[in-house]
């Protein structure tokens, strides 16, 4: 019997055996092509930081093959220009895999594809929605054709041009008419695809947008006061990023999407603004994000809607670089220009086996508890 009760307790925790999310780093590149030595330097120094996901918005070939060293996966991003025409021809999805994936691939790791980023965005000049999904499902039917089938396909989106709120999480919704018109008929193709819903999440811009939030809830400090309840759920929020994370995940689920995994594909904290007032773009701040922000994925609790919600995040970004919008004017790298590191972040890492750990110290308590009762059994019949 006690060996039966042993077992049944076995499989019910090996049940809850659990992975902590992977976090990557993205690179942009400043320059297209990059001069030959830069790539194998760049994939280098990522490999001495025990990073293994690398998100490339600027997917230069030579680039992606630089990294086949490292064995990191790659997430590429085709940029917004493209979409008109991967949109109208097939042909065109083709030629760009067979120039971006068919000679590198798999030597090279490429793992997921973004079509587009941030296309909602209503602060671009050009609407380049309505070429959203035909271009994503033609470079879909071009990866088949191509007899590759373990490339995700999938788009990008910003917080803040498609949720309606963040607080409370239980409140969200995909903002309209996009949400019906773009976003629920992309989730559908996500799911029938097996691939991942991708959302970039900065709680440094809704932080700056909201003053009622405190700075510690934003930076994942420990204090009493940094907390929010959710009075639907009654879910406690112990950080901005989960709260923002879980908006997404109920978003998804009002559509009937629920079980689509959902990866971050740019995340951080600046350490340096693009105007005169973003005291809080500062190297020490942005330090404390980047710890709290992979302390926080490695306890395992990514959402507390949802243990398993978020399946990767990506850092914005490896190293600082000049640049004309408003976004690039901020410093966001862990390293400066001439690749200095800013920061002592420890970014690797690996499974979190919860349900196996839960096992050895019911077993080891079992065992003693088992041993005691034989003992006092064996004492009770002496006497």
């Amino acid at each position: 019997m006690a060996s039966f009760l042993f077992l049944s307790l076995l499989f019910s925790f090996l049940h809850f055996t659990s992975s902590i999310p992977s976090i990557g780093i993205t690179y942009s590149s400043t320059v297209s092509p990059p001069p030959p030595p830069f790539p194998a330097k760049v994939s280098s120094l990522i490999s001495a930081l025990k990073i293994t996901s690398v998100r490339l918005p600027d997917p230069d070939p030579s680039l992606i093959k630089a990294f086949a060293p490292t064995n990191a996966s790659l997430f590429l991003s085709i940029s917004n220009s493209h979409l008109p025409a991967l949109a109208s021809n097939g042909s065109v999805a083709l030629s760009w895999l067979r120039r971006h994936v068919l000679p590198l691939y798999p030597r090279s790791k490429i793992s997921l594809i973004s079509v587009g980023n941030t296309v909602l965005d209503s602060t671009t000049i050009q609407d380049f929605s309505p070429f959203l999904l035909p271009a994503t499902r033609n470079l879909h039917h071009a990866l088949q054709e191509l007899g590759i089938n373990k490339i995700q396909i999938s788009a990008t989106f910003s917080f803040f041009s498609t949720i309606t709120t963040a607080f409370p999480p239980s409140s969200a919704v995909f903002q309209q008419p996009a949400g019906d018109l773009i976003i629920k008929p992309l989730l559908q193709f996500l799911e029938q695809t097996n691939s991942s819903f991708l959302i970039n999440i900065y709680p440094y811009n809704l932080f700056r947008l909201n003053s009622e939030i405190p700075i510690g809830f934003a930076l994942f400090q420990d204090n009493p006061f940094n907390f929010r309840d959710d009075p639907v759920t009654g879910i406690r929020y112990f950080n901005l990023f989960a709260m923002m994370a879980d908006a997404v995940l109920t978003a998804m689920a009002a559509m009937g999407y629920q079980n689509i995994p959902v990866v971050v594909a740019e995340t951080g904290w600046p350490s340096g603004g693009s105007q005169a007032e973003e005291v809080e773009a500062n190297g020490v701040y942005a330090e404390m994000y980047l710890k709290g922000l992979v302390r926080h994925l490695k306890s395992g609790a990514a959402t507390p809607l949802k243990k398993d919600g978020v399946a990767e995040v990506y850092v914005y970004e490896l190293m600082d670089h000049s640049g004309g919008d408003n976004e690039r004017g901020r410093k966001w790298g862990i390293l400066t220009e001439n690749m200095t590191m800013k920061y002592n972040v420890e970014f690797s890492s690996g499974a979190k086996n919860s349900g196996i750990c839960l096992v050895a110290i019911w077993f080891t308590n079992w065992l003693l508890i088992t041993s005691m009762n034989l003992i006092l059994g064996f004492v009770g019949i002496q006497g």
